[in-house]
């Protein structure tokens, strides 16, 4: 018997060109027969403007390697400011409404999976869909809600209690709720009755081989004019508000005579610029450095130059229950890990023995643990970046996690066929009652 051709929709906020992991997922599932349909927004992360060859009215459907896209209208971000951030998440909230109602409601899904990075009521028009056709809902919660929301200041208990209600909604809907960490376990437990959803969910790496251009980054400045004996600090994602990176360059400014020791960023965000201007007003320029995005498989070619690769958060208590994607995937790379953040993402590099941690927002903390690895034997380097690579190979890999994904689905598959098959023989039986002109009803 062949195997069930299963139809998946995803709502996700960002899918291909952005990177995020749910390309990978939506990928592989078509690779294994899936019918997938990705339903998303104009892509617009993190540059705050519409990818090229993308608009309003350009690319609304696609078909990207099998996976069938559809693009909803969105104000962009923007630089990231609050209102446009707002503005943002409820175009597309508003967008993705009507789409699910007067078109997905038209077509036959078998399951529908969430990729929830934030905002959080994404979920609701795939509880909508998941009640109309009876279908089962998995949910993939990559952030917090209402926790994000006091995070990012707001207090008021109208809007916090409305926001619970929403939560405990969509998860009283969900038939698997996919966690990252052990800190969200007891969040989403405490909301409601939620233990027997829970399924662990790590993240994993990107799979990137070596780009045929790989020499042109080995030439980028300022990696073609370092030294052998300069100590490389490398920052690679995301440089906004929750990776506390003010408070990197507060130790850089404390480490600017030592001009052995570099810090390196790469990425973009809405911090960015005011970090630049930063570090300028430090005059850190020969020893910190800024340079913007790259592609996602030029990412190794520079961590090989690095020293040691860097993640902090701030000390929140959302992201105290957080461990970071890029944590992953430092440690695929092989190379020491220097962590400046607190709970399960510190827990996993000292667990790992991949790296040094220190508190979220300890500058002078931050500098000790740099002086000591600058000052470390090489082959002590390096048997922290093996530990992580073999940590991460027995624990976090892709292959694993899709397989993990697919027995689920294929689970309410089966279950579904199961179900079919008894009411098809009910229905046999009744017919056959019938055509025996037995009365059913004295």
């Amino acid at each position: 018997m062949g195997r069930i051709v299963i139809k998946l929709c995803i709502f996700t906020n960002h899918f291909y060109p952005e990177d995020f992991k749910v390309n990978e997922i939506a990928f592989e599932f078509s690779k294994k027969g899936y019918e997938v349909t990705i339903v998303t927004a104009i892509p617009d992360y993190p540059q705050g403007k519409f990818y090229d060859g993308y608009s309003w009215f350009k690319r609304k459907k696609e078909l990207v390697n099998g996976v069938l896209v559809y693009r909803l209208p969105i104000i962009p971000r923007g630089k990231g400011g609050k209102i446009r951030l707002l503005l943002n998440c409820v175009s597309y909230f508003i967008s993705v409404m009507f789409f699910t109602v007067f078109s997905l409601y038209r077509k036959q899904y078998d399951a529908v999976f969430v990729h929830l990075t934030s905002p959080f009521f994404i979920g609701l028009p795939a509880v909508l869909l998941k009640r109309k056709q009876n279908i089962p809902l998995v949910f993939w919660v990559l952030d917090l809600w209402p926790e994000s929301l006091l995070a990012a200041g707001i207090s008021n208990s109208c809007i916090l209690n409305s926001q619970m209600k929403l939560v405990r909604y969509v998860y009283d809907n969900c038939d698997k709720i996919l966690i990252g960490s052990s800190g969200f376990r007891k969040s989403i437990s405490e909301k409601g009755d939620y233990d027997g959803k829970l399924v662990y969910f790590p993240n994993w790496a990107e799979d990137l081989a070596t780009p045929e251009d790989a020499s042109i980054y080995q030439q980028v400045e300022p990696f073609a004019n370092f030294d052998e004996d300069d100590f490389v600090v490398l920052f690679a994602g995301n440089i906004g508000e929750a990776q506390n990176l003010g408070c990197v360059l507060d130790t850089a400014m404390a480490l600017k005579k030592n001009r052995v020791i570099k810090f390196v960023f790469l990425g973009a965000g809405r911090r960015r610029e005011q970090l630049v201007r930063k570090s300028e007003e430090y005059n850190l320029t020969s020893t910190v450095f800024f340079l913007g995005r790259f592609p996602l498989d030029s990412m190794p070619v520079f961590m090989r130059r690095a020293d040691v690769l860097l993640v902090s958060l701030k000390d929140i208590a959302i992201f105290n229950l957080t461990v970071p994607s890029k944590l992953q995937f430092y440690m695929a790379q092989g190379k020491p890990v220097l962590a400046m953040l607190n709970g399960d993402g510190a827990k996993l590099v000292n667990e790992a023995r991949c790296g040094i941690t220190v508190p979220a927002n300890d500058a002078q903390a931050l500098l000790v643990a740099i002086k000591r690895l600058s000052e470390m034997p090489k082959d002590e380097l390096r048997c922290m970046g093996k530990n992580g690579k073999q940590y991460y190979d027995t624990n976090f890999s892709r292959l694993k996690r899709i397989e993990q994904l697919d027995m689920i689905f294929s689970s309410f598959k089966e279950k579904l066929k199961v179900c079919e098959t008894v009411a098809g023989r009910n229905m046999h039986i009744m017919k056959h009652m019938v055509s025996d002109d037995l009365p059913l009803f004295e």
